[in-house]
């Protein structure tokens, strides 16, 4: 069973939420928050594997509740599942180590999916969209991007499989388009991704995804670049 803590303001939306995850099976709603610090509270005692977490809260908003709560318990997935998405929204979230971006107009099977596709680390949508939330997000916020910005001169310590890798989680791939593009095996992936992620001192492959972007690692057209050595 995946538990999931839902977090937003509005009670029905909590209620509905929950019930649509109870009925699709496989899940456990472990709690409901109404707001940010009730949710920080709440992740600690309760640890669930993913939180879906609303942004405009009273008291402490969804941004800094989802920093606190992967500061203390960096295992957790934080999904966010709101009705905003402006690149200051984006751009918050993703920098604060969210693993998705959801809105609630979306379909419920595609809620569904994104929870069960947190709790895999995956990116949690598509990658042309992922792509271009994040260089617009990276745009609008490049100076105040803590991750790329603190990494930037870190990139040597990166193997070139490592680096390689790197650059197609950039392009939006899963772990296993990166195996087939690479002839690998996706346990060989997931272990160069992870490699990567912790040289670089990042949470999730959103953040992972971010820095290949500000790094030049992927190009404009969300393309990985050949690294040195390349045919």
């Amino acid at each position: 069973m995946i538990r999931v803590l839902v977090v937003d303001d509005q009670a029905l939306v909590r209620a509905g939420v929950g019930l649509l995850l109870r009925t699709a099976g496989g899940f456990d709603v472990v709690g409901e928050a109404g707001d940010g610090l009730d949710a920080v509270r709440l992740a600690e005692r309760l640890h669930p594997d993913v939180v879906l977490m609303d942004l405009r809260m009273p008291r402490l908003d969804g941004v800094e509740a989802t920093q606190r709560i992967l500061d203390r318990q960096p295992a957790v997935r934080v999904l966010v599942l709101t009705t905003f998405a402006e690149d200051a929204d984006v751009y918050g979230a993703l920098g604060a180590g969210a693993i998705g971006y959801l809105v609630k107009d979306g379909a419920p099977e595609d809620l569904i999916e994104a929870v069960r596709r947190a709790v895999r680390g995956e990116p949690l949508v598509a990658p042309p969209v992922l792509a271009r939330i994040l260089h617009r997000a990276m745009v609008a916020h490049r100076d105040e991007h803590r991750p790329a910005r603190r990494h930037a001169a870190d990139l040597g310590v990166l193997s070139p499989r490592e680096r390689e890798v790197l650059a197609l989680v950039g392009a939006g791939m899963s772990n296993a388009e990166i195996g087939i593009r690479l002839h690998l095996g996706v346990t060989t992936v997931k272990t160069h991704v992870s490699a990567a992620m912790e040289k670089l001192h990042l949470r999730n492959r959103v953040q992972a995804a971010v820095v290949a972007h500000r790094l030049g690692l992927v190009d404009d057209d969300f393309n990985p670049r050949p690294g040195p050595g390349s045919p």
